[in-house]
């Protein structure tokens, strides 16, 4: 009986380990449509093959209806962090690519362009859209 005892206990903490395994890969997940930190664009991420891609879903802005549907965000892959990062991300403002790291925080993702180091980068929060956000692709 002992036996069976620890071979069910065993058991069910192999079950719990594989659920919060699960848990943990979800909650580091990047997926959904985002609010840019300017508040004038919302990016919808995706995965692409095992990476992660963005593309431009809404624009605050219709005069600029052409940028609609745009890849802004490319090639991020996922770190034992929980991060994304090893990808890139276009400033349409700049008309440039640049390097990225995605970290998602609940209902924030924090998103850091980076020339070739992360000491010269630039840090913004986005913040996830309202599920009845109108898009315009």
């Amino acid at each position: 009986m002992n036996r069976a005892l620890s071979l069910t206990r065993a058991a069910i903490a192999m079950a719990l380990v594989a659920v919060c395994a699960t848990s943990a890969v979800s909650a580091s997940d990047p997926s959904g449509i985002w609010i840019d930190h300017t508040g004038r664009g919302a990016v919808e991420i995706a995965d692409c093959g095992g990476r992660m891609c963005g593309k431009l879903v809404w624009l605050k802005d219709g005069k600029n209806g052409q940028v609609c549907g745009r890849q802004i965000i490319g090639d991020a892959k996922p770190m034992s962090s929980g991060k994304w990062d090893g990808g890139w991300i276009y400033d349409p403002e700049e008309d440039e690519k640049y390097s990225v790291e995605l970290t998602p925080m609940g209902d924030q993702l924090k998103v850091v362009g980076y020339m070739g180091s992360k000491i010269f980068s630039e840090t913004m929060i986005w913040k996830r859209a309202p599920a009845d956000l109108k898009r315009c692709v």
